[in-house]
């Protein structure tokens, strides 16, 4: 019985191969394109083809990209390929995976990291965003691969880390003579400090400034108070860049910083537009000082109001105190003294404090008062976190003023629709009320 053994152990072995074969034949055949360029913007969209494949054959798409702090983060589709063998993720809809339907970026805004309640770190703009698409037959086995490469910064700006004065940050520079709008991106802590929006708008034509009020460089690593004669100070560098053509300068911010940008329009000189995403219509959590004088006090947190959930995030909706109390109108920043335009941008489902409250009541007092120089945008179903677009999106992550995991909201779907809207709508904003002087620019080149 030996040799009946050995027959149907060589008639394996020889299925095995013509089946290795096979798939290695038909492996080849597949082909993952990434258009129009697999190097790309980190804000710039790709269309994600396969071509290759047998009639109707059902694959999964993955994708996969770890962050500057070494977290892995994947998501994958799995896609039904037409009667031709093709894939095209602009027209095929996703059956199952980190998200279902006709998504042409899904495979970017859906990665998440196997662990709760991550964030995906990407602070410095000379690091690109890589993910690394994949195709895999029912079994696992891997059809075909490429590499997305997604800058942060793009080719001639200029990248130069500040250290004039009080003022730290990076400024960023586009190429070419100018002139150039001028646009101050606002972070408070050193330690949330991103390069990502600074230099994306530096590749889109803007001269950028970003600078940490502490915690950063050799900036004090706590304060109890903020200044705005250290913004100010920020203002006036920037304004004095040979290629800086506009009068005024923009400021965007979100967050706590949407209460600083408010008050630097109200108290300051010189800003001219002002992008407010999600942030509070009170000074909050710290007092605001300008020439050694306290203008408003700080609206403060009540820890008390902490809602635990099931997934170890605490809803914190509720922590701020409420700025429409009469013990609290004296936090409120008096919006109405700005002259500059104001864009804001509110997420309904922002977890973590209510924004579009805050947007009421700004509308509310700047209409009392006679004003019409705002305009505001609301998101239904978007979270708290809103930054440029086709970055991973997280609904929770460690929140450093409250010491713990928080629920930032949204819906990611939704959450990554808004992200596309709210970037272009900055942008042309910036355009529209930074206008430029050509001829003061050259004289000083």
């Amino acid at each position: 019985m030996g040799w009946v053994r050995r027959l149907i152990l060589a008639e394996l072995q020889w299925t095995f191969v013509k089946k290795q074969r096979i798939f290695r034949r038909m492996s080849s055949q597949v082909r993952l394109s990434l258009l129009p360029r697999a190097r790309c913007m980190f804000d710039e969209p790709v269309q994600v083809k396969v071509a290759g494949l047998r009639s109707r054959q059902v694959v999964t798409l993955r994708a996969r990209s770890t962050d500057e702090k070494g977290v892995v983060f994947s998501s994958s589709a799995t896609v039904r390929a037409d009667g031709s063998g093709r894939i095209d993720l602009e027209r095929d809809p996703s059956l199952g995976g980190t998200y279902t339907g006709v998504e042409p970026m899904g495979l970017l805004w859906s990665m998440r990291s196997d662990t709760l309640h991550k964030r995906f770190q990407l602070y410095s703009s000379l690091n690109p965003y890589v993910v690394k698409f994949s195709v895999h037959e029912e079994g696992g086995g891997m059809l075909a691969e490429a590499t997305n490469e997604r800058l942060l910064i793009g080719d001639g700006v200029i990248r130069r880390p500040i250290r004039e004065g009080n003022i730290r940050g990076v400024l960023f520079t586009p190429p070419g003579l100018g002139p150039f709008p001028a646009v101050l991106d606002l972070y408070i802590l050193g330690g949330g400090f991103s390069e990502k929006k600074g230099a994306l708008l530096a590749t889109r034509g803007f001269v950028v400034l970003t600078v940490v009020a502490y915690g950063y460089d050799d900036l004090p690593k706590k304060i109890d108070e903020v200044h705005l004669d250290y913004f100010e100070e920020a203002i006036q560098f920037l304004r004095k860049q040979d290629k800086v053509g506009s009068k005024g300068v923009g400021v965007i911010s979100i967050s706590k910083t949407g209460d600083l940008a408010l008050s630097m329009a109200s108290y300051l000189q010189g800003v001219r537009a002002v992008v407010w995403i999600n942030g509070c219509s009170a000074n909050t959590l710290l007092p605001l000082y300008y020439k050694k004088s306290q203008i408003l006090p700080a609206l403060m947190l009540d820890l008390s109001q902490l809602i635990p959930t099931e997934s170890g995030a605490f809803n914190i909706k509720k922590v701020l105190n409420d700025p429409g109390a009469e013990e609290n109108e004296a936090t409120l920043i008096p919006v109405e003294r700005a002259e500059g335009r104001l864009l804001f941008a509110a997420a309904e489902d922002d977890l973590n404090w209510d924004s579009k409250a805050h947007v009421d009541m700004m509308v509310e007092r700047l209409q009392r008062h006679g004003k019409d120089n705002f305009e505001s945008v609301c998101y239904p179903g978007a979270g708290h976190c809103l930054e440029p677009p086709y970055g991973p999106y997280f609904p929770s992550a460690f929140h450093v003023v409250t010491g713990r995991v928080v629920l930032f909201g949204g819906e990611a779907r939704s959450h990554a629709a808004a992200e596309v809207h709210l970037w272009k709508n900055i942008q042309e904003f910036f355009r529209t009320h930074l206008s430029c002087d050509a001829t003061q620019t050259k004289a000083k080149l």
